[in-house]
């Protein structure tokens, strides 16, 4: 099954990540990739229900994806504007990850818009490995409890938030049968991403590293 094609990949990915997220207590000896994230064939494409206004600003990048996947983001807005900027940008690296996919497209513009290197490496591994395994997704993905901690740099921002992937399912392209999978643990996640905040006249919050905790009690 897709889902679980890159827990060793992703674990070496996050080893930068787990040791940044030290700093604010963040980390685990868990960390995994319990999923590839989701793509879909065809070019009919419209915005995520909950596609955020910072995704369409002037110079960004298509992050649009298909009608068959709907991306959740139950997030309360900070009001502190720059951790609002933050967790915006989350969600667009997000929406990148898949866009990529949908596309079909290792190097997609998309994902390395909005992020550095790690996460960049991260994105690219799971582009890489639906690309190769010839699948796409279809379904619901769902993000919720979001939290954004300043880190003691007062710079960098953790983005914090749980992931239910119960109705998100994997589909062969070539004979589009869908992989239907059960309710279980394996469904949460608990993610963790490092923002970076923008430099020079951009006003971009790129990812820089990746943690993926799958079996997340506290996300059920």
């Amino acid at each position: 099954m897709a889902r679980r094609a890159l827990t060793t990949t992703a674990a070496v990915f996050a080893t930068t990540a787990a040791l940044l997220l030290t700093a604010c207590g963040g980390g685990s000896d868990d960390t995994s990739s319990d999923d590839i994230e989701g793509a879909a064939e065809g070019s009919s494409k419209s915005p995520s229900a909950s596609a955020s206004d910072s995704a369409a600003g002037a110079g960004r990048p298509d992050v649009s994806v298909p009608k068959d996947l709907k991306l959740v983001f139950d997030f309360d807005k900070p009001s502190d504007p720059e951790q609002a900027a933050a967790l915006s940008d989350a969600e667009n690296y997000m929406r990148a990850l898949k866009h990529g996919i949908a596309e079909q497209d290792v190097d997609d513009p998309a994902y390395r818009f909005y992020s550095g290197a790690q996460a960049s490496q991260y994105a690219k591994s799971q582009i890489e490995t639906w690309v190769k395994g010839g699948w796409t997704v279809t379904g619901t993905d769902k993000y919720y409890d979001a939290d954004v901690t300043p880190m003691k740099d007062r710079k960098t921002v953790l983005v914090s938030f749980c992931r239910n992937q119960a109705k998100f399912y994997g589909r062969e392209i070539k004979s589009k049968k869908v992989l239907y999978t059960k309710e279980s643990l394996d469904s949460y996640q608990s993610w963790k991403l490092l923002m970076i905040p923008p430099s020079g006249s951009s006003q971009v919050w790129k990812t820089g590293n990746v943690e993926v905790i799958g079996k997340a009690k506290q996300c059920r």
